[in-house]
């Protein structure tokens, strides 16, 4: 089960047969941010009520592959098998939420919790759902299987399967504000 759970997240990749060579390639020479973190994820997951020892050497790689990648991703999270991580860094997922199969994930986006109101607690997302650059969830939301979340777009919504979401349009007014934002220039 495990060997068929880091074998379809190392598919996504275009690996289609895990040997050594492959993982030294995966953790050595070129790594790949995504999948290396995905593959111990998968490891300290595993070992978590299986074996102490082993479960404390994985977790305490993976919170080094935290720090060093930009992933905070809670070993407790339940995601899914086949899942893509393109860019490293600003992914932030909370460790209750549930992500189902085949999902890519893309820098900067989160998947968080709402503290309050009608909405209190994490979402649940589907199978095969595309997370643009940016892209945030919050709350306790259903996001459906085969749904794409464009870039910069928040969800605070259920979303049906089969689904796109999109931010809305940027506004442009005529006024100079980066006389505010702009500091400290040479005079």
């Amino acid at each position: 089960m495990l060997g068929q759970i880091i074998l379809s997240d190392y598919k996504r990749c275009n690996i289609h047969k895990i040997s050594f060579w492959v993982l030294l390639t995966t953790f050595v020479f070129q790594p790949n941010p995504g999948l290396k973190f995905l593959t111990i994820f998968r490891l300290t997951q595993h070992y978590r009520r299986k074996n102490r020892p082993l479960f404390y050497f994985f977790y305490f790689w993976l919170r080094r592959l935290k720090y060093k990648y930009g992933f905070d991703i809670s070993y407790r999270t339940k995601m899914g098998k086949g899942i893509y991580i393109g860019h490293f860094g600003g992914v932030v997922i909370h460790g209750d939420a549930e992500i189902g199969d085949y999902c890519n994930l893309s820098q900067g986006m989160t998947i968080g919790i709402s503290n309050h109101g009608d909405k209190m607690g994490v979402p649940t997302i589907g199978s095969h759902v595309f997370f643009g650059p940016g892209s945030c969830v919050f709350g306790n939301v259903m996001v459906g299987s085969h749904v794409t979340i464009g870039a910069n777009a928040v969800v605070t919504e259920n979303i049906p399967d089969k689904y796109t979401v999109l931010s809305p349009k940027s506004i442009q007014i005529d006024k100079d504000l980066s006389v505010f934002f702009i500091h400290n220039l040479e005079k």
